[in-house]
């Protein structure tokens, strides 16, 4: 009884399901193996996320030099790429990650054993020979000792102590594991990464032809009609970009598969490849070639099917990228989950957008000062970004095992990091936009209006970082549908704030609303694990029987 008393003191830290969030919390910045395995996955994904941007804005520093036409052009056009990307790059990065790590998960421990029991026969009889020859040799050794040198007898033949130690010894023991090391040689076979990567590539080869027969009526649909001095570059520049589509979207699949495998080295090692290659490649393509626009477009083109060869390079390593057979392809699965997570992207990009419509329609200065604050609001989430990769990827992997206690661990540590980091950004980005807002804007309008939206931008990191590392935990539960449900209902919710508080306090109306936007995601996300519903039932459970 003592024994089942010592067993259960860790339960008994919460009754009901919603107190695991405060489940070791004096731990969360401990920097045991699981914060370390958090930090291993969390800091590179950042990184590789953060890079892009920072490329970005590079790029727009040498367009701009091309003047405020063609900066224009570009900024349009990026937009309607960037946009139609959106909606096909995360549910495809966020199914991949969680079926990978799943698929990767079962397979190893479903092909350890079997490795284990089927030693190459060389390696047996070597073994086997080594254990005879030690154990003929110590008995002989023990009766010279005694003063015979009587014939060995079989029965003899058993190892004492210090011969199975060093039997234990042997490079063929299995107590030094060998098949380990055979495993790692071997390619994994994992269904849904080919999947990921056909999925991808088809849906870039669309992309591309959406963009490049349709860029008329988008650019037309954005503003930029016929006549606009913008509609040629616009269109010359899109058509070229487009061509990059199939290559971003496989090497945001093989990211994915890469995040499954815990690994975001790689995928921050092939980003910054290719980022640094368009850096390079823009001044003496644009400048040196003369080729304006078309050079910076070419040349991001390059940086991202490098960083695609890359990828693919280094996976063919550690899978096989064709399966046995085409019913192995798990579409059935992808799209299903697919569309749940294309409903929710859609949701979300509703509400930043409508928002980002009703602050221009109160004016230009308004409008500049809201898309500086919105920008830094939404730059600062990438961040906390890393940790839900690193959530996803864990929780993916304790799933598939069923392993809950880790399920749980992992869940609670990564969100208690993500309030923690909230609220370091809250200081960092209220005093950064305090006295660096000067460096986007010189209009003391738009700076007044800036410090308005400050208190908001900094003020909500805390539930910000909360709501980004809550999706990570929902994906890594592949809890699909939930994410999809909870998103649409609160989007519709989030708009009819939206329209309510524009009309009743204008600019400040349309932060509350937003605050209130990402509010309802942070306690959709609680909700959900708090009720200890869906995937976590298991905290219901759990907390019944020790209630009891």
């Amino acid at each position: 009884m003592a024994q089942d008393n010592d067993l259960q003191q860790p339960e008994r830290k919460w009754k009901l399901p919603i107190f695991v969030f405060f489940k070791d919390a004096r731990q969360v910045i401990k920097k045991d193996a699981l914060g370390l395995e958090i930090l291993q996955i969390a800091f590179p994904a950042a990184l590789a996320l953060a890079a892009d941007p920072i490329a970005s804005l590079i790029d727009t520093a040498f367009i701009g030099h091309l003047g405020p036409v063609d900066l224009a052009a570009v900024g349009v056009s990026i937009a309607i790429f960037n946009q139609a990307s959106k909606v096909t790059i995360f549910p495809l990065v966020s199914i991949t990650t969680s079926f990978v790590a799943e698929e990767d998960t079962v397979g190893r421990i479903s092909s350890e054993p079997a490795n284990c029991e089927n030693l190459d026969v060389e390696k047996a009889s070597i073994k086997k020979a080594e254990m005879k020859d030690l154990m003929t040799e110590n008995v002989m050794l023990k009766n010279l000792e005694q003063g015979s040198a009587t014939k060995v007898d079989a029965k003899e033949l058993v190892p004492d102590n210090d011969l199975k130690k060093t039997i234990c010894k042997s490079p063929y023991s299995t107590a030094s594991n060998p098949c380990k090391a055979k495993l790692k040689k071997v390619r994994r076979h994992i269904p849904s990464a080919s999947t990921a990567l056909f999925v991808g590539g088809v849906l870039g080869l669309i992309q591309t032809t959406f963009l490049i027969f349709g860029a008329k009526i988008l650019l037309a649909f954005m503003g930029v009609k016929s006549g606009s001095p913008m509609l040629v570059p616009a269109r010359r520049y899109l058509a070229l970009r487009s061509l990059g589509a199939p290559a971003v979207l496989l090497s945001l699949a093989m990211q994915g598969v890469f995040r499954g495998f815990k690994d975001t080295k790689t995928p921050l090692y092939a980003t910054v490849a290719g980022d640094v290659t368009n850096i390079i490649l823009d001044p003496i393509l644009i400048f040196v070639c003369h080729l304006g626009i078309s050079g910076a477009a070419i040349a991001h083109v390059v940086s991202q099917y490098l960083i695609s060869l890359i990828l693919l390079m280094k996976l063919m390593k550690e899978i096989d990228l064709l399966p046995p057979s085409f019913k192995d392809l798990q579409f059935g699965r992808f799209l299903k989950n697919g569309f749940y997570l294309l409903a929710r992207v859609i949701a979300a990009t509703i509400c930043v957008t409508l928002a980002a419509s009703l602050a221009a329609r109160l004016g230009a200065t308004p409008m500049a000062a809201f898309q500086i604050c919105l920008q830094v609001w939404l730059t600062s989430s990438l961040l906390a970004d890393g940790l839900a990769v690193a959530g996803q990827a864990i929780l993916a992997s304790a799933f598939a095992e069923k392993d809950y206690e880790k399920a749980t661990a992992v869940a609670t540590r990564v969100l208690q990091m993500g309030f923690i980091l909230g609220l370091g950004l809250t200081v960092f980005v209220g005093v950064a936009m305090h006295f660096g807002s000067g460096v986007f804007s010189k209009d003391i309008n738009v700076l007044h209006l800036i410090s308005i939206g400050i208190p908001f931008v900094a003020g909500t990191q805390p539930i910000n970082s909360l709501a980004f590392v809550f999706d990570g935990v929902n994906f890594g539960a592949s809890d699909f549908a939930y994410s999809a449900y909870s998103m649409v209902l609160v989007a519709v919710a989030s708009i009819a704030s939206l329209f309510l508080l524009d009309k009743s306090n204008g600019y400040v109306g349309i932060w509350i609303a937003l605050t209130i936007y990402m509010a309802l995601r942070t306690v959709a996300g609680i909700w959900r694990m708090g009720k200890g519903t869906g995937p976590w039932s298991f905290l219901r459970d759990r907390s019944l029987l020790v209630h009891g």
